[in-house]
């Protein structure tokens, strides 16, 4: 009797069209879509009902958080426009937020989103958290980073873009949507 390494990696209950470990690359950034898609979505609600937030000045206000950090921001001419309407800039950024959150969640303009989400992310860790020692205590940068592997892949599995007509187109190999 002979005892060996199995070899064969198909398991039909995982996906038809492959190995399970063409199942696993292929939704391997669904955790990290969902995470940052509610994250991004909780995130702007929470901007939005929060009624000091968008405030000018006051405690908890967006006013008081760009005038503290407006001296040790990487681009103080950012923090400066946005001291022009704080309001304005505040329901942008949430609103953004919103819009880049349910755009990952669902897959629709996957790539889109995920490129605003990064820029979002960007500009916050630009200005509020550049300053932050060490670096690795921030979050925006972290969050930066997050966004990357989305905005090259996009939102191939489990979307509207894999779905829509036009949006869709079949790569060769795995039979997968990109």
């Amino acid at each position: 009797m002979t005892h060996g390494l199995r070899t064969d990696t198909r398991t039909a209950y995982l996906d038809r069209r492959g190995t399970w470990r063409e199942t696993a690359s292929r939704y391997a950034l669904l955790p990290l879509r969902v995470f940052l898609g509610v994250t991004f979505v909780y995130a702007g609600l929470d901007k939005l009902t929060d009624s000091a937030f968008m405030k000018a000045a006051g405690p908890g206000s967006l006013g008081d958080t760009l005038h503290a950090v407006r001296g040790s921001s990487a681009v103080p001419a950012l923090v400066d426009l946005a001291l022009k309407s704080p309001a304005g800039f505040g329901y942008a950024i949430a609103f953004g937020e919103l819009a880049v959150g349910l755009g990952v969640l669902f897959g629709l303009l996957g790539r889109l989103a995920a490129l605003g989400g990064a820029l979002i992310s960007l500009s916050l860790w630009l200005t509020v958290s550049w300053a932050t020692s060490p670096y690795y205590y921030g979050n925006d940068l972290a969050y930066l980073m997050a966004w990357l592997p989305l905005v090259l892949a996009g939102t191939p599995v489990l979307s509207l873009d894999a779905v829509l007509p036009g949006r869709r187109r079949r790569s060769p190999g795995l039979g997968s949507y990109r």
